[in-house]
């Protein structure tokens, strides 16, 4: 097959990797993963002598926060690892591979997180009149990202 009528790969097959041990099983499974923005923030430049516009110089990168969303485990060491931040304020920066991937299980495309450490952890709503699965949120903070390449 050409490489220019290759498509766009699918987005629900992921693992994500946390470099925390012990690790349960379920400490992989996670039904959605987003957060992984890079944004350059700009400086505005006036040039001497010229009014008609202003310049926009790159100053420096930003990264967003990291949302893992998955049903709720028990006996997860990943929540531990958040309790223990938020609870005990003890917080112990871990990094995170997450890689996208292929029918065949193997990876496609990767993100490597460095430094992450949860800021906010949360559960869905309780409803008696639904049958919905408790769904349990963690929002991490990281200090950048590098794309891997495969």
């Amino acid at each position: 097959m050409s490489l220019l009528f290759e498509r766009p790969p699918s987005g629900f097959h992921f693992a994500v990797i946390f470099e925390l041990l012990p690790q349960s099983p379920s400490d992989f499974r996670f039904q959605e993963v987003s957060g992984l923005t890079i944004t350059v923030e700009t400086e505005d430049f006036k040039e001497g002598g010229e009014n008609r516009f202003t310049h926009k110089l790159p100053k420096k990168t930003s990264y967003g926060s990291l949302e893992l969303k998955r049903g709720l485990f028990k006996g997860s060491f990943i929540v531990d690892w958040c309790r223990d931040a938020i609870e005990n304020f003890k917080f112990e920066p871990v990094n995170i591979t997450i890689m996208l991937l292929n029918d065949l299980h193997l990876p496609i495309a990767g993100w490597y997180v460095v430094n992450a450490y949860p800021t906010e952890w949360s559960t869905s709503g309780f409803n008696a009149q639904s049958s919905d699965l408790v769904i349990e949120s963690i929002k991490l903070n990281y200090s950048y990202f590098n794309t891997l390449r495969i």
